[in-house]
């Protein structure tokens, strides 16, 4: 047989497969309705609304799995294999209980994040890789139904005249839903999960993100009062470094946390007023931006603010606010290096604010102390990279150092120049000097 003769050989075997697992995913698909077509018939709208609305989540589901594997006892279903009986009930269960394909998703802790796009494909993240389900919804309609179950209890809705929606769920969970005419394929719908697994410095040191020295650093940096911001781009884990951080502040401050979604946990912590900005209602009314929360925060006594990203105008406000007392303060945004972040702050502030780029960069200067870089690698892992100080120079322009610098190639983290917190926190009786020498023996100064 020539080589040629092989490929095609090779070739059909391989359509005859795929034809027959097209078919098989066809067959369970019309199984599945017709599972569901018989509950309703067995059981009755009323009866299984009524499980729903008892509040407790585990009963209507252990209920629906005892009524579906019944139906599937009583003919009709003699063709299908223990593991596809298996997975069709559990797929019906969490269509009629949960969120229908990305319920098990959603359920399994190791899974970061959920893409749907559209009824093309389902992704999700895992381990940081991207990974395609093998289930994807079946129509539109059923994405339709999903993101409705989502908004319903948040009051918020998804349609053609509102194709944008961002929310949090009760569990801390972002959404992210567009539909048509945005969305061109169908609605796209992300959920970034929420983890509270990862509070500290120490647990991300024990996921290797950083070295203890850098850790102690960073949280020598916050008992210091020293205003911080965290640079990074998406999935990077700015909110996570970010909380890590906030977790540093001493328990007899008072803290006031401003975020889009709230995620930021203070659990140990007694004195905390945590602010979440809304959007407008159904009627446009009753929007409550970050700028508006900066500005309140102001009136509400903190020692500290704490900002979950700085996107826009509220930027001024911030930086007003690290410049009138409220040294201390973090906050994150998206840049890729901490020059980035400079030139994001100054042109944010802008918008809120029509002054000169050199005046708000005066502003700058005098406001941040630090800009800690947070990345996501290629393998998915995430590490916390530069760390840069910033000062003011002579012609009142952002003056950056690297302190801490990370080294790609071999995934090391080296100390460049120690920063200058550490000098004034010694002169000031804030940090003994034998602790601090324990400190540069733990790290290789270069």
């Amino acid at each position: 047989m020539s080589v040629l003769e092989r490929v095609q050989e090779a070739e059909a075997a391989q359509g005859v497969a795929d034809s027959a697992g097209e078919q098989r995913t066809s067959d369970l698909r019309h199984a599945r309705e017709q599972l569901k077509r018989d509950l309703i018939e067995r059981l009755g709208l009323a009866t299984i609304a009524g499980m729903l609305g008892e509040g407790d989540s585990d009963r209507p589901r252990s209920e629906l799995t005892v009524a579906l594997e019944a139906i599937l006892n009583t003919g009709g279903y003699e063709g299908l294999a223990p593991d596809d009986r298996r997975r069709l009930v559990r797929e019906v269960v969490d269509e009629v209980c949960g969120l229908g394909p990305i319920q098990g998703l959603l359920d399994d802790p190791e899974v970061t994040e959920v893409m749907i796009n559209g009824t093309a494909s389902l992704f999700f993240e895992k381990g940081g890789e991207l990974v395609q389900s093998d289930v994807s919804f079946d129509s539109p309609e059923q994405i339709t139904i999903t993101i409705d179950r989502i908004l319903a209890p948040l009051g918020r809705r998804l349609d053609r005249s509102s194709p944008l929606v961002n929310a949090r769920l009760a569990n801390g969970d972002r959404v992210n839903a567009v539909a048509r005419p945005v969305a061109i394929d169908g609605p796209s719908v992300t959920i970034r999960k929420f983890t509270d697994s990862i509070r500290s410095l120490g647990k991300l040191e024990e996921l290797g993100a950083l070295p203890h020295w850098y850790a102690q650093l960073l949280s020598w940096a916050v008992s210091c009062r020293k205003s911080i911001a965290v640079s990074g781009g998406t999935g990077s884990g700015k909110t996570t470094l970010l909380n890590a951080l906030s977790c540093e502040i001493p328990v007899g401050e008072r803290i006031v946390t401003i975020e889009d979604s709230a995620e930021l946990r203070f659990d140990a912590h007694p004195n905390v007023v945590r602010l979440e900005a809304q959007d407008a209602s159904i009627e446009g009314l009753g929007a409550v931006s970050i700028r508006d929360l900066v500005k309140n925060a102001l009136r509400m006594r903190p020692d500290r603010i704490v900002v979950g990203e700085v996107r826009g105008e509220e930027a001024i406000d911030m930086l007003q606010a690290m410049n009138t007392g409220h040294d201390g303060s973090l906050t994150t945004l998206h840049a890729g290096t901490p020059e980035e972040t400079v030139m994001r702050l100054v042109l944010m502030a802008r918008f809120g604010m029509d002054l000169p780029p050199e005046l708000i960069e005066e502003q700058v200067a005098t406001a941040l102390d630090l800009i800690v870089m947070s990345r996501r690698l290629k393998d998915g892992r995430r590490a916390i990279t530069e760390l840069a100080e910033v000062s003011r120079r002579e012609d009142g322009r952002v003056g950056l150092t690297v302190c801490v610098e990370y080294r790609l190639r071999d995934r090391t983290w080296h100390l460049v120049r120690e920063p200058g917190f550490l000098a004034e926190a010694m002169d000031c009786g804030f940090l003994g000097k034998e602790e601090v020498e324990t400190w540069r023996r733990s790290c290789s100064l270069r």
